[in-house]
């Protein structure tokens, strides 16, 4: 099922949304919103939805199937880890093809016109209107919505952990990922390492430390902004989505992911701005 379908909507004023119809799903969706435990968690690329009017961006039907299009399965597991830590999750309801709301905003790979090899027509010769439009429609609300909800965690004196969930591809480039779970990370090592060190006890789970992407390249907008320059725990999350692309493998990968995550964050010295 997709994930844009599975979380509450949470409505805004459309005169806000340049690019969004009166027919087309919000920007973001925030789920178990009364969630009280001091932790976010984030979806930046939970949904595939493209506004009516942008006919699908001349892609075929199959093209939106793939990891190009959306992070298969992510959104299904942080729904269950945001219910078993009763914490928020927000997520992104936008194909990353339509933007990536994980990419800066001045980043050439913001929109692009040709991913893993599928040339996506709608995003070609676009113009600085057409980019400005999509920021202000799905990029700026997405972040802005994370903003004020680690701003309103914030108010009771403690630094919230932040938590983003992503899933990747089994091979890339024609090489094979064996990792199940990767973390990523950049100079925050609070939640990270000792993630780490509780995924590679666990029998049979192969975690990545950086791996199959790093925490710090440049791309990886959302941890930099909302969890690196505020100085608030965080950690940004892949699984392999071969193994989440059913509900039963969602469940059983959101409770390995939950249980290595229990004592982390059970521990109340967590919850402080990094020096």
């Amino acid at each position: 099922m997709d994930n844009v379908t599975m979380i509450a909507s949470v409505k805004r004023p459309m005169q806000s949304y340049p690019l969004i119809g009166p027919n087309d799903p919000p920007p973001y969706s925030i789920f178990n919103a009364e969630g009280v435990a001091n932790v976010l968690f984030v979806c930046d690329h939970s949904g595939r939805a493209i506004p009516e009017h942008m006919q699908q961006l001349g892609v075929a039907d199959w093209v939106l199937e793939k990891h190009v299009a959306w992070d298969i399965g992510s959104g299904d597991v942080a729904q269950r880890l945001a219910t078993r830590f009763d914490a928020p999750l927000i997520c992104a309801n936008y194909s990353r093809l339509v933007i990536d709301t994980n990419r800066p905003p001045d980043d050439l790979t913001l929109c692009v016109p040709l991913s893993e090899g599928i040339a996506i027509p709608g995003n070609m010769d676009m113009d600085e209107a057409e980019r400005e439009a999509r920021i202000q429609s799905f990029f700026d609300p997405y972040h802005a919505a994370v903003d004020a909800r680690l701003d309103m965690m914030q108010e009771n004196g403690t630094a919230p952990a932040l938590i983003a969930v992503h899933s990747c591809t089994p091979v890339f480039d024609r090489v094979v990922r064996p990792w199940h779970i990767g973390v990523l990370w950049d100079k925050d090592p609070r939640i990270a390492l000792p993630l780490l060190q509780h995924l590679s006890a666990m029998d049979g789970v192969c975690v990545g430390d950086n791996e199959p992407y790093s925490g710090r390249h440049p791309h990886d907008y959302t941890m930099d902004h909302h969890g690196e320059a505020a100085r608030i725990p965080h950690v940004s999350i892949e699984i392999r989505q071969d193994l989440i692309d059913t509900a039963g493998g969602a469940d059983i990968w959101a409770k390995v992911l939950g249980d290595a995550l229990e004592e982390i964050l059970a521990d109340a010295a967590l919850f402080t701005l990094r020096n």
